[in-house]
């Protein structure tokens, strides 16, 4: 009996990571189905930025956006600050944006975003954009982002880089992780005519998507507008030469606190949507909701795999014989751990090579990649026994010049 169980939950997660692995393969797909045409510059923008306590960085991100290879007419900057006892919005409004005090409570930043879409209801803006304020934005963005949504795309992500990819193993790991999930989730669902995922920063919305609603219950707002756009049957583009630079943690707690709010949110998005989205799986049999259900799940499946390891060693300290896949890679040990240390290593420096960025200065991030994943184990187990996490804030300092960026990635 105990085995039986064992067998159909190991069957299970094998299916679940062959779903990610071979739909990751549809990024190396030749042609894209759907096509992003250029057009004239008329989309107008609210560009919208979130800040808090964010004086030493705002600046360069506003005049990267001031720099935009895009009417001035045609877009404006606002910046809403919130519990800042910093210059956040002195050093904002001098840079050229509209500053905005939040006059409400604010325990995350779907909050800060919930207010801002509500003042900006009756402008007149055919869509925002989202950044953070540690980031700096490519200067083709938002002319990227019009030919997109003139091309039917109500939402987009842009792919979302590194502007201190080198600084040490932990903003290389980080780095290396979202260009993971640029080329083998984002680009792949794009390549297959799929939503890709928002990302958190750097992304188009469109004033009607959000006039519809916009309410985030969780901790991660990005992961549910994600959700909430594939339930309404929005198709989220992801337009990879739209690039936003954002800077990477560079302590370990300050990671494992940036990872625990995403895990939390995921574990609540799955408790809140998890209904709806087998709803429409089921109904329109629509794989876009079963990506989603299957990417936010994925806190849980992590756990299990653990569990699965652990009953191995238990079963063999019984004396307990299983005759399968996992079993036999189980007993080869060390072997079976540097085969996938080797493929992580592969794959690490893969995608540090297609974004143009130096093996050399980012192998501590390679070669370690593997510890940053193996330290999410604990923060989904305790996120998925931890009832509230509190929002907490991550110090950003770092400058950034928008030519080096630039010229780094020639």
């Amino acid at each position: 009996m105990v085995q039986m169980i064992y067998y159909i939950l190991f069957i299970i997660t094998l299916l679940y990571g062959l779903y990610f692995a071979i739909t990751g393969l549809f990024a190396f797909k030749k042609e894209d189905i759907p096509k992003i045409r250029p057009f004239r510059a008329r989309t107008k923008f609210a560009v919208v930025i979130a800040a808090r306590n964010e004086g030493k960085v705002v600046g360069d991100l506003i005049k990267s956006l001031k720099e935009q290879n895009y009417p001035n007419d045609l877009y404006d900057i606002y910046t809403f600050v919130n519990n800042s006892n910093d210059d956040t919005y002195e050093v904002a409004k001098k840079a050229g944006a509209k500053a905005v005090n939040v006059t409400v409570p604010v325990k995350s930043k779907g909050d800060v975003l919930k207010f801002a879409f509500a003042k900006l209801k009756k402008k007149d803006y055919d869509a925002y954009i989202i950044f953070d304020a540690d980031n700096v934005v490519h200067p083709d963005f938002l002319k990227l982002m019009n030919n997109t949504y003139l091309s039917g795309y109500k939402v987009a992500q842009g792919r979302k880089d590194s502007k201190n990819i080198e600084d040490n193993w932990l903003s290389a790991s980080h780095s290396i992780f979202y260009y993971i999930q640029n080329f083998f989730f984002n680009k792949a669902r794009m390549k297959i005519d799929s939503a890709a995922a928002i990302n958190g920063t750097g992304f188009m919305v469109s004033k009607s998507v959000i006039d519809e609603g916009f309410d985030p219950k969780t901790i991660t707002e990005d992961i549910e507008l994600s959700i909430q756009c594939v339930l309404k049957g929005y198709k989220i583009a992801y337009v990879e030469d739209a690039i936003t630079y954002d800077e990477q943690v560079l302590k370990f707690m300050d990671s494992w606190n940036q990872r625990s709010r995403w895990s939390k949110g995921i574990i609540e998005c799955f408790r809140i949507y998890k209904k709806p989205l087998l709803k429409k799986i089921i109904k329109e049999r629509d794989f876009a909701a079963l990506d989603k259900f299957m990417f936010a799940i994925a806190p849980y499946f992590q756990v299990l795999g653990v569990g699965l390891t652990l009953m191995l060693g238990v079963f063999n300290i019984l004396g307990i014989e299983l005759n399968d896949l996992f079993s036999y890679f189980f007993s080869l040990g060390y072997v079976c751990f540097m085969i996938g240390y080797l493929c992580c290593i592969i794959m690490n420096m893969f995608v540090i090579l297609y974004y143009k960025r130096d093996i050399e200065t980012t192998m501590h991030g390679i070669l370690l990649f593997m510890v940053f994943l193996m330290s999410w184990i604990p923060i989904n187990i305790i996120c998925l026994f931890k009832k509230d996490l509190k929002w907490v804030q991550i110090e950003h300092n770092r400058k950034a010049n928008m030519d080096t960026l630039l010229n780094e990635n020639q």
